[in-house]
């Protein structure tokens, strides 16, 4: 959760408090650097763009990127927004949470494409375990899972207006990151108030949610 808040203040900085909101454009787990602590650092802007000004929803570019971390609307219309990589960075927390790659070759057709394997079981709380990272062996808050696991499937939402924007996404995870974990004791503590939020929109949605990696 560490890594992840903090790649998440770095897209929180480009879209919020820089002078003029930046879309980092390639977010992906490879353009994250990590310093002493596991302190989180983004690299790599040579294909960053500003933000949209004034009255404009967005900003219209040829389609860049790689492959299972681009935004399914950006892939199709080119229109390029700031939840463009709120979608980028749900893919990299569905990658800290499984312990997997976005997309993988060696494993059968039906678990290649990380998004696409995990769409079923964000449907489903009690599948949620099998997202989980075989090496971590149970060693984890299972209350903490299901709120990491849920802010994930709302950052890759098909639908971009029904994504969080990211400071909300770094109010979540600052809460997830500050949870202690004791594996010799039970953990359902309350949640936090942005996770209880986010929850609740992620519940209105499910019906709907679908969040299907394309090919470029």
């Amino acid at each position: 959760m560490k890594i992840a808040n903090g790649a998440a203040k770095g897209l929180e900085y480009l879209h919020v408090c820089a002078d003029q909101s930046v879309i980092f454009r390639e977010f992906k787990a490879s353009n994250i650097l990590l310093g002493e602590g596991y302190h989180a650092m983004l690299s790599d802007f040579g294909v960053a763009k500003f933000g949209p000004l004034g009255d404009s929803s967005h900003v219209s570019t040829r389609e860049v990127g790689t492959y299972g971390y681009c935004a399914p609307e950006y892939m199709v219309t080119g229109h390029l927004t700031p939840k463009c990589d709120v979608y980028g960075f749900g893919v990299v927390l569905l990658e800290l949470i499984s312990g997997r790659k976005v997309f993988d070759k060696t494993r059968s057709p039906g678990m290649r494409n990380l998004v696409m394997w995990a769409e079923p079981i964000f449907k489903d709380r009690n599948q949620f375990h099998r997202l989980v990272d075989p090496l971590l062996k149970g060693y984890f808050p299972m209350e903490g899972l299901h709120q990491a696991i849920s802010v994930a499937a709302m950052c890759l939402h098909e639908d971009a207006d029904r994504r969080p924007v990211i400071r909300d996404v770094v109010s979540a995870l600052t809460y997830l990151e500050s949870q202690y974990y004791d594996p010799n004791e039970s953990h359902r503590g309350r949640k936090g108030t942005w996770l209880n939020k986010l929850e609740k929109k992620r519940e209105s949605w499910s019906e709907n949610t679908t969040c299907r990696g394309r090919k470029g």
